[in-house]
């Protein structure tokens, strides 16, 4: 019973929100709320979903902290001299553009955390794309793969919690799966050129042909906005911000708030032009925070239900005995879209073990097991899921509908994740 709601509530709300018959923030509080009533659990519902909404605040937090003080650094004009930069870089070929996207965003990730890359790339990048023309969901799906598949990295989340769950080194784990994450590195910098390229026909040569840097030159309100004499302040503020938290000297979302109060200190003493910019920015802030609390919400009921226990088991039991030698390539195969049903902690320590004790009944190393579940399962799945803060906040820094962001990036991820299968098997990474 719990386990055809928790399928049934995962299900519906991926049509839905692809549909669009509710908005992202409608569908993950109502369809979940509505399994759980049929399932009986009543009024006990509320305490669920506060305990959902406890996991999400510090995120959500951040995340409303984080657009205020991008915001303010964006009115004050610090990245358009870094947008100049790019676009003399990598000119006017949305091609190089999106190319150069995916490397940016790969370099960000090397710190492992989902928003810090999302927080830095869009908002430094999403000019560029405006001026150019380029789609803004090409731009979601490109950071999307990039970041997911460098997502493996051996102190990134999936891989650390696959280590612990587990019990091996985190080297043991990741090591041998080097190449085929290379791999699959290599094959999203092939999408983002193909993306390009579909973007370059879209655009048009003659539209290209015409487009020059001085798109970037704001209108006379914005202009007054604008702090040049303090880019170097702006951009010390942004490298101390991404530094203390990689560093873990302060919680993301206390980072944000220091760095939000002084840029707009900083960049606006008067009372009233601060004002004047969190007015700016407030509606995209309150907009995506309802959709993060909404998502916390859906994640409390599906665990304090016990929806997502109770899938676990059964799809393990799917899998027919004959079939066993061959569970670490149906884990490879089913990681990616499973990230759709399962958050990291319920997978890796609660799928997995499952997974891993059934591998070891017919004879396979549950190491094969964890190395096939990280090339996918909160990896290449993580900016799609709608289990993770990270996917709100990297298609409301986009400006980009869930929905689409999903039908868009979901067939890329799942074939990202196939390329590494398929060398992590030739390779001996991942043996059957």
């Amino acid at each position: 019973m719990l386990a055809t709601l928790g399928f049934l509530s995962v299900i519906l709300l991926l049509v839905a929100v692809m549909t669009k018959k509710l908005t992202p923030t409608v569908a993950l509080i109502a369809v979940p709320t509505a399994m759980a009533l049929i399932g009986g659990f009543g009024f006990e519902v509320g305490g669920f979903i506060t305990n959902g909404i406890k996991t999400i605040a510090p995120t959500g937090v951040m995340f409303i902290f984080a657009i205020l003080f991008f915001g303010v650094l964006s009115d004050a004009g610090t990245f358009d001299p870094i947008i100049k930069r790019i676009i003399k870089a990598v000119g006017n070929d949305p091609v190089k553009i999106s190319i150069g996207t995916a490397i940016l965003a790969m370099l960000v990730h090397l710190d492992g955390s989902g928003a810090v890359t999302f927080l830095v790339t869009i908002p430094a990048v999403l000019p560029l794309y405006n001026a150019v023309g380029m789609s803004r969901s090409s731009l979601a799906t490109v950071v999307a793969l990039a970041a997911g598949t460098m997502n493996i990295v051996p102190w990134g989340g999936p891989t650390i919690r696959a280590s612990t769950s587990l019990n091996v080194p985190v080297t043991e784990l990741f090591n041998p799966l080097l190449i085929p994450v290379i791999a699959g590195l290599i094959f999203v910098l092939v999408i983002a050129g193909f993306i390009g390229k579909k973007e370059k026909a879209r655009i048009g040569t003659i539209a290209l042909a015409n487009i020059e840097s001085t798109n970037l030159e704001e209108d006379t309100e914005k202009l007054k906005l604008q702090r040049p004499k303090l880019f170097a302040v702006n951009i010390l503020l942004i490298i101390a911000a991404i530094g203390i938290m990689i560093s873990n000297l302060l919680p993301p979302q206390v980072v944000f708030m220091f760095a939000f109060c002084l840029a707009v200190v900083i960049n606006y003493p008067n009372v009233k032009e601060q004002r004047a910019r969190v007015d700016a920015h407030a509606k995209e802030a309150l907009m995506m925070a309802s959709v993060l609390f909404a998502a916390g919400a859906f994640t409390g009921i599906m665990k304090d239900t016990g929806m997502i226990t109770a899938m676990s088991e059964v799809i393990v039991n799917l899998i027919p005995t004959t079939m066993g030698r061959l569970l670490p390539v149906i884990t490879g195969v089913l990681a990616m879209p499973l990230s759709l049903l399962f958050d990291p902690d319920s997978f890796y320590f609660g799928v997995m073990p499952v997974l891993t004790s059934t591998a070891g009944q017919f004879g396979v190393n549950p190491i094969m097991v964890g190395r096939a579940a990280i090339l996918g399962q909160m990896t290449t799945g993580f900016p799609v899921s709608p289990l993770t803060a990270a996917t709100f906040l990297l298609t409301g820094l986009a400006g980009v509908d869930l929905g689409d962001h999903q039908k868009k990036t979901i067939p890329y991820a799942f074939l990202v994740t196939i390329v590494m299968l398929v060398v992590a098997v030739a390779t001996g990474a991942i043996t059957v």
